[in-house]
């Protein structure tokens, strides 16, 4: 979990040509778009060793080159937590994001500490902990008028699942609306964070999620319609978590049967690409399906549930 981020020692000295950051910011995007398609996996190997190198390269370079391989490097360290949060190791995520605000810190760039704050409350998200959620975000946002669209983008949407998770609806929807005002200025050329562009109906998104988490079922399921119909097939991972989500919309919304539909195309995307983030969705549909559990599609989902448990 550590190794790659905790080489000792000085590193022989060696040239450290400038060409090398936009080698490592083009394999940086090779890597979002695996992401897609394999999990976390696959890829928490290999980009971890090639934020080792920038590491070791960093020890030798100097003035611009070396604030530029400090910038790319707290970008790989961010993937890196992003995939162990996927793979549900939240001990390893944690410490990678703190390796991401450290890189950050160090090459003095506002854009990427407002980023690393949001990467680090992604983490408190997934903790359940709203307060820690909003305390960070607010943190990254005191900067605003410093940052870049899409980090304020970040922070705003981040902020409003920490709002859903201590029940506000109306600061969810006031700081995801806020967020879309944003959306058409968002046009620089940073390797890191796109997914407000790469993401079709992003903070739609977020937006479900955080009514999904509210109870507001029948809003969430609509929205999770409105989003799905938009995602591509080819984003596996991604169409089953939202479509894990969709499902237990689906039950909050007294519609059983449909939740229980849905699960079972969100277990053969598990068994692909072993997404614990999947998993976890997957468990909270089951919650949710409680008042079920003794009818014939709470015994359906039950066995679905236990073929990817044993997967």
């Amino acid at each position: 979990m550590t190794a790659a981020a905790l080489m000792p020692g000085p590193a022989a000295t060696q040239h450290v040509d400038p060409a090398l950051i936009t080698y490592f910011q083009e394999q940086l995007e090779g890597h979002y778009r695996a992401d897609m398609f394999l999990g976390p996996h696959d890829l928490i190997g290999t980009v971890s060793a090639q934020y080792q190198l920038i590491d070791k390269l960093t020890r030798s370079a100097k003035d611009e080159t070396r604030r530029g391989l400090l910038r790319i490097g707290a970008a790989y360290a961010a993937l890196v937590g992003w995939l162990y949060q996927d793979a549900g190791d939240l001990g390893a995520a944690a410490f990678w994001r703190g390796v991401t605000q450290e890189m950050a810190m160090r090459a003095r760039d506002a854009h990427l500490i407002g980023y690393a704050l949001v990467n680090q409350a992604q983490v408190r998200t997934d903790l359940g902990d709203g307060h820690g959620v909003i305390d960070l975000c607010e943190v990254a946002l005191d900067q605003a008028r410093r940052l870049a669209p899409k980090v304020r983008i970040m922070a705003m949407q981040q902020q409003a699942h920490g709002a859903s998770l201590t029940g506000d609806r109306a600061l969810v929807d006031d700081l995801i609306d806020q967020a879309g005002a944003l959306l058409s200025r968002v046009d620089d050329d940073l390797p890191w964070g796109n997914a407000c562009r790469r993401t079709p109906g992003y903070l739609e998104v977020q937006r479900a999620t955080c009514y999904g988490r509210l109870g507001l079922g029948a809003e969430a399921a609509a929205l999770w319609t409105q989003v799905l119909a938009a995602i591509p097939t080819t984003a596996r991972r991604d169409r089953g978590v939202y479509m894990a989500r969709q499902a237990t919309a689906a039950v909050a919304a007294r519609e059983p049967e449909h939740a229980v539909e849905i699960a079972r195309d969100v277990a053969v995307i598990v068994g692909e690409t072993g997404s614990a983030r999947m998993r976890r969705e997957l468990t909270t549909l089951e919650v949710a399906m409680k008042p079920w559990q003794d009818a014939p599609v709470g015994r359906e989902l039950a066995e679905i549930l236990a073929a990817v448990t044993e997967g």
